[in-house]
């Protein structure tokens, strides 16, 4: 049986998307999208709303899912997507509030780096707004922040950077001036409460933050020996030659390979339109995705 039409990373305005999550499906469903995951940092919160939003579009299936943030030795910001996860599961909703809180204080330690250490200035309206409402602040709010405030526009001008993906990558990746790591979880403590959750754990586009594929095809065998279910094969940044380790690093072990065009809403510089990646040829192992 072919795979259905796939694209299993999205995000929200219950993280750092800019559409709300009955929005996000209906453009996925527009999209010609059949099988989909809302996958917000650290919550499940819009979930509900998505699946009800899936309801009104009888071709689009919705996976409740979830990406973790998480670290492992030198690298800072792994991310880890949870499928299929019971997202009414007290213990899985308090575990999810401490890895936000961890979250949040690592953004503000990142705000005042812009402000105190890079000296920008922060238009935090938007910021407040999150905080006010709960809502998690990610790395593109802030790079939004610096970038959107006009005591900044010459420099901005100066420096070259032409929008605010380009200031966070400046600024907000590791080893840049204003990025701050987090300190939980570990990977394998995002695998572990994905797992309890009853869900699938797929480390999410391992080339955005591993560059070397032999570092890559390592990670994959270590994360398999602590219960990592897939990879992420296809995702919109790989390159064929990326997509191809990716994938036979997976297969070999026998996880599966799921991809995404990590869709974040219509103005993002990248990650703007669904079903933005390619498979090269490859034919996807989606498992118990693709039919559950």
């Amino acid at each position: 049986m072919a795979a259905p039409t796939f694209d299993l990373q999205s995000h929200s305005t219950f993280s750092d998307g800019t559409l709300p999550p009955r929005e996000v499906v209906a453009r996925a469903a527009a999209a010609g999208v059949e099988l989909l995951a809302l996958t917000d940092h650290d919550t499940v919160d819009g979930v509900a709303e998505a699946l009800g939003a899936a309801r009104d579009h009888p071709g689009l299936r919705l996976v409740p899912a979830t990406e973790l943030s998480s670290i492992d030795g030198d690298h800072e910001d792994l991310h880890v997507c949870g499928y299929g996860v019971d997202h009414t599961d007290p213990a899985f909703l308090d575990t999810l509030e401490r890895f936000r809180a961890d979250r949040a204080a690592r953004a503000d330690r990142m705000a005042a780096a812009l402000r105190d250490d890079c000296g920008f200035a922060l238009d935090t309206t938007v910021l407040d707004r999150k905080r006010a409402a709960g809502l998690p602040i990610g790395r593109p709010h802030l790079a939004r922040a610096a970038f959107d405030h006009p005591d900044n526009a010459a420099r901005i001008a100066t420096e070259g950077l032409a929008d605010f993906g380009k200031l966070l990558e400046a600024y907000l990746i590791p080893g840049a001036p204003a990025y701050r790591r987090r300190t939980t979880p570990t990977v394998a403590e995002a695998i572990e409460a994905i797992h309890a959750a009853g869900g699938l754990a797929v480390w999410a586009h391992p080339f955005w933050d591993v560059e070397d594929p032999d570092e890559v095809v390592a990670a994959v065998e270590r994360f398999s020996g602590e219960g990592l279910d897939g990879v992420e094969a296809f995702y919109v940044t790989h390159t064929r030659a990326q997509t191809e380790i990716a994938y036979r690093a997976a297969r070999d072990r026998g996880l599966i390979t799921t991809g995404s065009a990590d869709f974040h809403g219509p103005d993002h510089p990248l990650f703007h339109r669904f079903r933005a990646f390619d498979l090269y040829g490859l034919t996807p192992a989606l498992g118990d995705l693709a039919t559950t």
